[in-house]
């Protein structure tokens, strides 16, 4: 009992140095190049944390499209990873190299990985977040997922922070349900205004924030996609054909929109 009594003492200093530490809010972000909504986040997503992405109906072009343009912006030059069950990728189809090129994505710099079921694919999702080098993650699940409870996202956020590897939860006709997500976003297509000389316009994304654990929701924005710049700007950066302005983005609207190549179907092929 007499040997217990310093190491007690000891475990006090240590909790007690644990209170003073610094807040884990205090986490390192990156810029979406959107002005109003980086400026609410406190200078962009939060990097090696779980962000949600709902994608409802015919949204899931944007919603992927979304999606993996955020973990290129996570990950900078880094390798990215793409999971998603066999069933998925069947619904889905394949990734289309061209469209993602036309898009500003890499796709020699993404990685495809293909899981049995929702099961292996969460496993897969932690080992692959424990991985520093990585330099994002996007995880697709279908329908309500029933097995992505509070516990399992947890276990996602807490490899995510450790490793500072940002995770992108894609979610195809799903319903959001309690999760240890940073935050919470519904993604829409929005239409594009076309460049000089008629060429088309710049893909466009209507966004909505569902929940973010450390501030308030509810706001809306739309998100315009500048390949070149590889950034976001608003819709107020572009014009209508005939001169008039486009609505500023940052009045609340309310979800990404990929153009799919007029030679080819809209269904059997992923963004």
């Amino acid at each position: 009992m007499v040997e217990s009594i310093p190491s007690l003492a000891a475990l006090r200093r240590h909790i007690a140095s644990l209170d003073r530490a610094p807040a884990r809010d205090r986490c390192v972000r990156f810029a979406t190049g959107h002005g109003p909504l980086d400026a609410m986040l406190g200078g962009g997503l939060a990097r090696g944390r779980v962000h949600e992405l709902f994608g409802a109906g015919g949204e899931e072009g944007a919603a992927t499209g979304l999606a993996l343009l955020w973990a290129q912006l996570a990950g900078r030059d880094a390798p990215l990873l793409w999971l998603r069950s066999d069933g998925a990728a069947r619904i889905g189809g394949l990734p289309y190299g061209p469209g993602l090129a036309a898009l500003g994505l890499d796709p020699a710099r993404l990685l495809l990985g293909v899981m049995r079921d929702d099961a292996m694919l969460l496993r897969a999702a932690v080992d692959a977040l424990r991985c520093p080098a990585l330099g994002g993650l996007v995880m697709e699940l279908r329908g309500r997922a029933p097995l992505l409870d509070l516990t399992a996202s947890r276990r996602l956020a807490l490899a995510a922070e450790a490793s500072g590897v940002t995770a992108l939860l894609l979610r195809i006709d799903g319903a959001p349900v309690p999760s240890a997500a940073d935050t919470r976003w519904q993604v829409a297509a929005a239409p594009s205004a076309p460049l000089p000389g008629n060429a088309p316009g710049h893909s466009a994304f209507d966004l909505t924030l569902l929940r973010r654990r450390a501030g308030p929701d509810g706001q809306a924005w739309r998100l315009v996609w500048d390949t070149e710049r590889r950034c976001f700007g608003d819709a107020g950066d572009e014009r209508h054909g005939d001169g008039r302005d486009r609505a500023d983005a940052a009045t609340p609207l309310s979800g990404a929109g990929l153009p799919l190549p007029a030679d080819r179907p809209a269904a059997g092929r992923a963004a």
